[in-house]
């Protein structure tokens, strides 16, 4: 017998039985422990006043699965990491607070992905109906908040390596049309060596015209793609060159060349993708490598730290997307006093845009954005106390203007909120709710994810940061 070791005392264990009928409790609520945000998320769907909600109003075919179980059912399972239809549907089985979402129903894979497709409406409804009950919680302000906005790379459902370069793609169509007259000068000799055993050549030719009738067609979008650059390119153009012209009226001295003008022509690396053409080549791991992917742009709210604003972009850098980010701010907020942005966004056409209205009258809305890069360490001149800066002069540009806003007192303290505010946020929803690749193809499909990812983030922010909120309690 091998060694064994004794004990004056016989070890006890907690006894296991796996045959024993068990009782569970008649209420599925109490399936889940109080303050459970799976409680929480229920009773938020269920008192919203939802109207985009789309049903079958025939009421023919099988019984449907109730609109607000499956809002509730996406919203849980986003905030909890599980985005696929398919394990959603495992999870109704799986996890027992899916469970008491679902009253133990099963809806299938396919139902929550068309509810989940079709339900635009619903969704930026519904991502309003969680801001206004940030409002009636009193955790949220509606009214003169400071925002601070930002993009985040998110992967597409597609691989870079499915994607194909503009000049390429041009050679590989030459020596298609080659291989084409090549095959057919073989089908004519009558004594031609034969193929591979299984290959053809009507076959082969085929699929060398499929293979260039695609190409054509990446081509032809990577062209309009460029024509359309090149519109918003020659706007910008002119305003410099007009910029230019009146410092030379007024005497002013010239720094450098004359901007160049922009090409309407595609550059050799313009690129399509074959799986996701609506995606985009970005950079990716700041800078370090390039992903197929979506620019995810947030506003949050600096104070609560609630996203009161998203959408998803094709740029591949934010410079364009200041305006449109910061009017994607939805109601019930009713005015924004500052935004918060990085070096990224700024550009004086979008600075003036956000600050004045068409007419040149001020919005109210004030923008604080770096206008370069700045390293994180601070120099001994950077700790040294400073006194207000002079203000600009009438009639300054604006660069001299932002500049001037951000090295006062109150400008660097504003602006500091912007890093420790975005930024977390978007760590959040990437590295602990741990979405970090959309599921659907698309930029409107997208865009929907996306908005279902900062809803699932938002109620998640309210669990967590609303002991007290009535609603996480379990009837």
């Amino acid at each position: 017998m091998g060694a064994r070791r004794l004990s004056s005392m016989a070890a006890r264990f907690v006894n296991i039985d796996y045959d024993t009928p068990l009782i569970l409790p008649p209420n599925l609520r109490d399936w889940v422990p109080a303050g459970h945000l799976a409680h929480f998320i229920l009773d938020a769907v269920q008192e919203m006043d939802l109207r985009q909600i789309k049903v079958n109003e025939r009421g023919t075919g099988s019984e449907q699965s109730p609109p607000r179980m499956l809002l509730a059912l996406l919203l849980y399972c986003y905030a909890t990491g599980v985005f696929s239809s398919r394990r959603i549907q495992q999870a109704t089985c799986d996890s027992v607070p899916v469970r008491m979402i679902c009253a133990d129903t099963h809806p299938d894979h396919d139902t929550i992905c068309t509810f989940r497709r079709e339900n635009k409406a619903l969704l930026q409804e519904t991502f309003v109906r969680v801001l206004e009950l940030a409002q009636a919680l009193k955790f949220l302000q509606v009214g003169q908040i400071t925002v601070a906005v930002d993009g985040t790379k998110v992967m597409a459902h597609a691989s870079k390596h499915a994607a194909v370069s503009y000049e390429p793609a041009g050679k590989t169509i030459e020596q298609l049309d080659l291989e084409v007259k090549e095959l057919l000068a073989k089908a004519e000799q009558a004594d031609s060596t034969p193929l591979q055993d299984g290959l053809s050549i009507p076959e082969e030719i085929t699929r060398r015209q499929e293979r260039k009738a695609a190409l054509q067609k990446a081509r032809a979008e990577i062209e309009a793609r460029a024509r359309a650059r090149h519109a918003l390119e020659w706007a910008e153009h002119e305003k410099k060159l007009a910029e230019r012209a009146a410092k030379k009226e007024r005497g002013e001295g010239r720094r450098g060349q004359p901007p160049k003008a922009p090409t309407s022509e595609p550059g050799p690396g313009d690129q399509y993708n074959f799986t996701d053409p609506q995606s985009r080549i970005m950079k990716a791991g700041r800078g370090q490598h390039f992903e197929q992917s979506y620019n995810a742009q947030a506003a949050v709210e600096v104070d609560r730290r609630l996203i009161v604003g998203e959408r998803v972009s094709q740029a591949c850098n934010d410079k364009q997307e200041l305006v449109p980010t910061v009017a994607a701010v939805a109601a019930p907020v009713e005015s924004v006093a500052a935004v918060l942005a990085d070096s990224g966004f700024y550009s004086e056409a979008a600075v003036r845009a956000v600050e004045q209205t068409p007419t040149g009258q001020p919005t109210g809305t004030i923008v604080y954005a770096a206008l370069e890069k700045k390293a994180h360490h601070r120099t001994v001149s950077d700790l040294e106390k400073k006194g207000e800066p002079a203000a600009p002069l009438p009639g300054a540009e604006w660069s001299e203007v932002m500049k001037h806003r951000l090295k006062t007192e109150a400008g660097q303290a504003k602006y500091k909120l912007r890093q420790q505010t975005v930024e977390p946020v978007f760590g959040i929803i990437k590295s602990v709710m741990g979405f970090r690749q959309f599921l659907r193809r698309g930029l409107e499909k997208a865009g929907l994810e996306w908005r279902l990812v900062c809803m699932a983030y938002n109620l998640k922010r309210l669990h967590i940061m609303g002991a007290g909120l009535k609603l996480a309690s379990p009837a």
